[in-house]
């Protein structure tokens, strides 16, 4: 396959950048999209120009750290797809594919295709922990959990923390990262000693962080490589509405 790749370049935070037109030659279907980029870089090494930064790290679709902006869509065409795990398959031979950063005010661009993510670490650090001295590990079924609640707390966890919902996001909201941290911890026994004190702590390091208002457009659950839906926001919400009216802990 040939294609044609237009991929924003900036060679620092503090720099303009713009879109640069590169060729990516002999590019094999079985290839994944970050293999196609590595090729390119290859290139581009070779000829003496500086490769395009990006970041990855496991690329199994675990860890959360390849996400770009494919042809105007976070992670690419694919549903419950990242961007490693996106191959070149899905492109025919002669396309033209433009690649940029997730855009956000809260995720300033480094370099490239290279965003600064820790705004979500520091939305953790505010709440996303219980505090319970809990001492060495319990045996895994001394906590009686009922199944729905298992099932909800785990499809909540399963947030890798990509940023693929602030990028496809009109007002770059974090409600559904920050939702699914939530629900992951109010869904569990463990979780309850600290549960409204947690949104209040957790919501409030989100808006301080200068992400957006959640206005229900639903393009942060299309884009989600793991599926997860706006039921933890609701969750989200009923909590927020508990713990403003000071009920809870």
């Amino acid at each position: 396959m040939n294609l044609t790749l237009k991929v924003w370049r900036q060679p620092n935070a503090q720099a303009t950048g713009s879109f640069v037109t590169y060729e990516a030659r002999d590019i094999s279907p079985h290839m994944s999209f970050l293999e196609m980029l590595d090729v390119v870089n290859e290139d581009l090494s070779s000829r003496g120009e500086a490769p395009i930064a990006f970041d990855s790290d496991c690329r199994e679709g675990i860890c959360g750290t390849c996400g770009v902006v494919i042809d105007g869509v976070a992670h690419g065409p694919n549903a419950l797809t990242t961007t490693c795990q996106l191959h070149m398959r899905f492109f025919k031979d002669g396309d033209t594919i433009t690649v940029e950063p997730f855009r956000a005010a809260a995720f300033p661009v480094l370099r490239d295709l290279v965003v600064d993510r820790s705004a979500f670490d520091r939305i953790i650090q505010a709440g996303g922990y219980i505090s319970a001295d809990t001492g060495s590990a319990p045996e895994a079924n001394s906590v009686p959990v009922p199944h729905h609640p298992a099932e909800a707390a785990m499809s909540a966890a399963e947030c890798i923390a990509c940023g693929a919902c602030v990028a496809a996001c009109p007002n770059a909201s974090a409600m559904l990262y920050t939702s699914s941290k939530i629900a992951h911890l109010a869904n569990l026994p463990q979780g309850q000693p600290e549960r409204y004190s947690r949104v209040r702590r957790m919501v409030a390091a989100m808006d301080e962080e200068g992400f957006g208002a959640c206005t229900n457009h639903g393009e942060c659950e299309a884009v989600c490589p793991k599926g997860i839906t706006l039921e933890s926001m609701s969750l989200m919400n009923r909590d927020r509405l508990v713990a403003s009216l000071g009920g809870g802990d």
